[in-house]
């Protein structure tokens, strides 16, 4: 329900006043969930205190644009169509997320729909249509409850008070309807259960090593954090993991530069004859310029690596920085931040005969690259994540919960190994079967499966999405010719 507040003060609003109604809700939005982006900057990138407050507020300034966006087109359709004007707002939200999912590379965190994550049998709705689909029903939600408000506001209103209120709460009427018919079925989904009794069930070690950012490059702890990780292995191989995950970036070293303590990994893959997936950055010389990569490993049972997956979406102000000479008074993060390439394959890794596919940290919050592993042949989802830059605050949270949501798109479980947590395993319902707490050492060793069967939107994509892109364009035009 949180944006009809905004609904009905759009009512009658001019586009000045829309717009303004709409920033102010977005850096509410933004600010609230965004908060914790100061804190990664001022600690890891080295900058002062109050320089760090000015390029999360330039952030959460431009994300606002957006809401904004949104306000500015539901307000001019307010003004030519009145109350009915709120039928489009769900599609005009959902247009706007998808813009700023891809404009200037996205930043699609805390899309509206991933407040459902949790309401397991309403959240089933993205295996058909995504998390669009859930941002525009709860869009709508918001629409039927500011409906009833607009509509006894008007004109006459008063003189036909019986007739007027039957027609008022009738979209809410409806939409009551439409989201118990939603969680009926979901229930039902999740109560059948298919995807769990099909496929080949494989048994996961997940490595959370817990290593502070600070000591992560230190030298004279790069054995000991190595050994760990050693050891740990072991420690989930003993209790019977068939594949384990090591997180993003978790070697202290370059895989493939560092022979002697590769090989000990290729040795311990050989002598249990279970593949390894490793996260560490990796450097490409092969034509210059010099080129670095994010990137994860797998390393076969015979210790060969069977394929190397490079991180397709980097991190804005973590692995590169946009718009670097604009940005000049934060010379200190542009020289701390590393200039990373982006990979452009999205390339499956081969695991006891079946294929897995992984997405490294913020690439998670990206449906439609999750979705084209699913697409591509992937039977088994995983990320590797370091979020350790999060510190304590909701940021881990909302990445992981932001990382189940893939799992129910796709009909896949999906496992999670993070340097400092959350580590776990999800079911293809967004039903969390292990999770460890953050800031903790953590061997996590439980069951998935491999699942070939896709669901619809593992084939349509993000249809939705780009429907109400096209729904929103077509009701300006509308209403543009009206006024004219």
């Amino acid at each position: 329900m949180a944006l009809a507040p905004l609904l009905v003060a759009l009512h009658g609003a001019s586009p000045a006043r829309s717009f303004l109604l709409g920033l102010v809700t977005g850096l509410i939005y933004f600010t609230g969930t965004l908060y914790w982006i100061t804190q990664v900057m001022a600690v890891y990138g080295g900058l002062a205190t109050v320089v760090a407050v000015v390029i999360n507020a330039l952030l959460i300034a431009y994300l606002s644009l957006f809401p904004a966006l949104f306000a500015m087109i539901v307000g001019r359709l307010s003004l030519a169509s009145g109350a009915r004007a709120l039928v489009a707002a769900p599609f005009v939200w959902v247009a706007t997320e998808l813009g700023r999912t891809y404009l200037l590379t996205g930043f699609p965190w805390v899309l509206l729909g991933y407040s459902q994550v949790t309401n397991i049998p309403v959240a089933q709705a993205a295996s058909v249509v995504g998390v669009y689909g859930l941002s525009g029903l709860v869009a709508a939600v918001s629409a039927s409850l500011a409906y009833p408000a607009i509509r006894q506001s008007t004109p006459g209103a008063r003189q036909h008070a019986r007739t007027s209120m039957l027609a008022s709460y009738r979209p809410l009427l409806m939409m009551l309807v439409l989201v118990v018919a939603i969680g009926v079925w979901g229930a039902f989904r999740v109560r059948r259960a298919d995807l769990i009794r099909s496929g080949e069930a494989v048994t996961v070690g997940l490595i959370q090593g817990n290593v502070d950012q600070a000591d992560k490059w230190d030298q004279r702890r790069a054995n000991g954090i190595f050994n760990e990780y050693l050891a740990m292995t072991r420690k989930a191989i003993g209790e019977g993991a068939q594949v384990v995950l090591w997180p993003e970036s978790s070697i202290p070293f370059y895989f493939e530069e560092d022979r002697p303590a590769a090989e000990e990994v290729r040795a311990l893959a050989r002598q249990s004859q279970v593949p390894l997936l490793v996260g560490s950055d990796q450097i490409d010389r092969s034509t210059p310029p010099t080129r670095y990569y994010n990137s994860a490993f797998l390393v076969r049972p015979d210790g060969s690596t069977g394929a190397v997956y490079r991180k397709m979406h980097l991190v804005p102000f973590g692995e590169y920085v946009p718009l670097k000479q604009l940005l000049f008074f934060a010379g200190h993060l542009v020289e701390q931040v590393s200039d990373f390439s982006a990979g452009d394959t999205a390339v499956m890794l081969p695991v006891r005969g079946h294929l897995m596919s992984t997405a490294i940290c913020y690439e998670i919050v990206y449906p439609d690259l999750v979705r084209t592993f699913a697409a591509g042949g992937s039977e088994l989802l995983s990320t590797i994540t370091n979020d350790a830059w999060f510190g304590r605050t909701s940021a881990p949270y909302q990445h992981f919960a932001q990382a189940s949501m893939r799992a129910i798109e796709n009909g896949r479980y999906l496992v999670r190994s993070a340097n400092t947590g959350i580590s776990g395993i999800v079911d293809p319902y967004g039903r969390v079967l292990a999770q460890t707490a953050i800031f903790q050492q953590a061997v996590v060793v439980g069951e998935a499966r491999f699942i070939r069967e896709r669901t619809i939107y593992s084939y349509i994509g993000d249809v939705f999405a780009y429907a109400s892109a096209v729904l929103t364009l077509a009701a300006l035009v509308l209403v543009r010719r009206r006024v004219e």
